[in-house]
């Protein structure tokens, strides 16, 4: 299992380019898990949680005090670091290195993932990426709305 708060040797701004859209103020990267999602900290030190499967933000916690006493409660870190999914991901021999996470051949968010989807591992920074600039896409839709998704290249610049 990938230790979440090793997260010191992940680039930030990379992580969030395609999710500025939604996340658009100074943050600092305090956690993630297995599946990309991240514990962002922001100027007040409030601590929310990226969910890039559903993109979403939201407050996880006041501080970081709060977040580290949230970490500690057996059941927060099964439902918001995912630690049961990702424990099931391991027995199937998916355990993401410090730079990848778990993805989905067809990204959970979108209706057709329940039939054919399958777990992978993935860069992580390409991961984020593809998902924030799909949700970004898809923001306005309401739910089962057609959406003609546009996938570029990746700039090689960035």
């Amino acid at each position: 299992m990938i230790d979440p708060f090793y997260v010191a040797h992940l680039d930030t701004e990379r992580l969030l380019r395609e999710w500025r859209w939604l996340c658009p103020g100074p943050v600092t990267l305090e956690a993630r898990t297995a599946y990309g999602d991240l514990f962002l900290r922001d100027s007040a030190g409030q601590i929310s949680l990226l969910d890039v499967a559903v993109g979403e933000l939201r407050t996880f916690a006041a501080s970081e005090a709060d977040f580290r006493a949230r970490w500690e409660n057996y059941d927060v870190r099964r439902e918001a670091f995912a630690e049961a999914d990702e424990e099931a991901a391991a027995a199937r021999g998916l355990a993401p290195n410090n730079l990848q996470c778990i993805a989905f051949t067809i990204p959970t968010a979108l209706a057709e993932s329940g039939q054919h989807s399958e777990p992978y591992l993935a860069d992580i920074y390409e991961c984020v990426a593809f998902l924030g600039d799909m949700h970004r896409q898809i923001a306005t839709v309401p739910d089962g709305g057609k959406v003609r998704m546009v996938i570029a290249p990746a700039d090689s610049s960035k």
